[in-house]
């Protein structure tokens, strides 16, 4: 099944849509909690599609949703939905197996940072397009960093000059990225993870404020605000 939104793109973008989102508390899963009267799923695909560069985009999607995420999108973007898996890792590995033949740059992006801008879509594929394998965005760590004992007890302060915080979409190389997931033995939180246990260097671009991701109940409002008060 082919969805495409510029046929002379060169860019699939993967969508793992799965997660529980306990931290928001109980209701549906995170990706379909609403925003401003519309599922997070909607705003991520939406800005997403928006992306010059995006040939098509793939959402794993809770196994017994596939069908209502499917009609869901139908007015926003074409789309491909398929069954994801049980940790976010095996739905990765899902929408990337379906990704159809084309696109060599690969963009997985979580459906919680919802009001990351098309924008910063370009920026990491064309990162990937001028020769990295694989590109995360970052952003400074502003906040003071302490490392503490498991007695709640400081151990140190960790220097932050070095640090960065990372977000999503990250870019890679299909090849890279399809290796990085078969030769995957421990789960890890982001694909980037996956990609440097095989060697391959990380590089970083810009990210985007509004790239927040909505983890907890105070995130939505924040989002939200962002949505219709700062038209974000």
């Amino acid at each position: 099944m082919t969805a495409q939104l510029n046929p002379r793109g060169d860019v699939a973008v993967l969508v793992p849509a799965g997660g529980a989102g306990v931290r928001l508390g109980p209701g549906a899963p995170k990706a379909l909690r609403p925003l401003a009267g519309e599922p997070l799923l909607v705003h991520a695909v939406r800005r997403v599609s928006a992306a010059p560069s995006v040939r098509v985009i793939v959402v794993a999607a809770p196994v017994v949703e596939v069908a209502a995420v499917r009609a869901m999108l139908a007015p926003v973007a074409p789309v491909i939905v398929v069954p994801g898996g049980a940790t976010r890792q095996e739905s990765v590995a899902a929408a990337l197996a379906a990704v159809p033949a084309g696109p060599e740059i690969i963009l997985v992006h979580d459906a919680a940072r919802a009001l990351a801008p098309s924008g910063l879509v370009e920026s990491v594929a064309g990162a990937v397009r001028a020769g990295r394998e694989a590109v995360i965005p970052v952003l400074p760590v502003v906040d003071t960093i302490k490392e503490v004992s498991g007695a709640d007890l400081v151990v140190g302060t960790v220097d932050r000059s070095a640090l960065r915080a990372v977000q999503t979409p990250q870019g890679f190389r299909r090849a890279v990225l399809t290796a990085a997931h078969a030769a995957a033995t421990d789960p890890l939180t982001d694909d980037a993870g996956l990609v440097e246990k095989q060697g391959v260097p990380v590089g970083c671009v810009p990210g985007s404020e509004y790239a927040l991701k909505i983890t907890r109940p105070f995130d939505l409002l924040l989002a939200e605000h962002l949505l219709t008060r700062v038209g974000a």
